[in-house]
């Protein structure tokens, strides 16, 4: 009788744990690789990053400011990952907003990157923006419930203020062309935007910014970017992870401020998320 009961307490827990709706996710502008950054050099940070993804473990991480060489070392140092995306400068040139996901828990159904511009279709420069800036997305299948979902990743422009806001609008404008009705969609990035903008009030017409929503109280320092600077508080929030306000709830909000040896892993922090979305099979 024991047997047979601990039999089918294992049968459940298993089974809840495998058809969970929860998914755990993190958008982190990772640093370009410059020179000019000296001790704080890709190459002298790259290790420590690599760690902390392996720590947390997010199924789905979002990345920006990625040059071809960094985004082929994270998939190399995490063999579990796959990724989607291309560079701003269009194929595998420039800086990638790339879509990285846990491979053996999901596969890519769709995906795309369009530029943020009044031409989004192909390599272009909107409005009053200093640089070329992207949009990559993805339609997302867990491999075992068969749930779908939607994720955006962006990086929006620093100088451009018109520029933050038509790119905001022209997000959801993709979005409710791209995506089905009914199924979830995640949009995160660097939004270079505090939360009083024009850009983010945009966005947050539509969707929810997962900070506000969070269950849990939210965990870690107020800001995202951190300029590298280890004894200087973090107060500027710039990097953001919004939800559908209908059909994912947000349990969990961090912004994960690890350091080695004081010095940041990146002159952002991560955005880390745990979510969980109704059944849409």
């Amino acid at each position: 009788m024991m047997r047979t009961y601990f039999l089918v307490l294992v049968v459940s827990l298993f089974f809840t744990s495998v058809f969970s709706q929860d998914l755990t996710l993190m958008t982190y502008n990772i640093r370009l690789d410059v020179k000019s950054d000296r001790e704080n050099s890709w190459s002298n940070r790259k290790d420590f990053w690599i760690s902390q993804i392996q720590f947390y473990e997010p199924e789905i991480f979002g990345i920006q400011e990625g040059l071809p060489h960094q985004v082929q070392f994270i998939k190399e140092q995490l063999p579990k990952y796959d990724y989607v995306g291309e560079g701003r400068e269009g194929g595998n040139k420039g800086e990638y907003s790339a879509i990285f996901y846990n491979k053996d828990k999901f596969f890519i159904e769709k995906h795309g990157t369009f530029w943020l511009s009044e031409t989004p279709q192909k390599k272009s420069i909107g409005w009053d923006a200093n640089l070329p800036r992207i949009c990559s997305y993805a339609l997302v299948k867990n491999k075992i419930s068969g749930n779908i979902f939607w994720v955006f990743n962006t990086h929006f422009d620093h100088i451009g203020k018109k520029a933050r806001a038509k790119s905001a609008r022209l997000i959801l404008k993709k979005i409710l062309k791209i995506c089905s009705k009914n199924v979830p969609v995640v949009l995160m990035g660097d939004f270079n935007a505090l939360p009083k903008s024009k850009a983010i009030n945009i966005l947050n017409s539509e969707m929810n910014d997962s900070k506000e929503v969070a269950i849990l109280q939210p965990f870690g320092p107020k800001g995202t970017f951190n300029g590298f600077q280890y004894l200087k508080e973090s107060t500027a929030r710039i990097d953001y992870i919004f939800v559908d306000k209908e059909l994912i709830k947000v349990k969990k909000y961090a912004v994960l401020n690890n350091s080695c040896n004081f010095k940041y892993p990146s002159d952002h922090f991560p955005v880390y998320v745990q979510l969980t979305f109704k059944s849409n099979n």
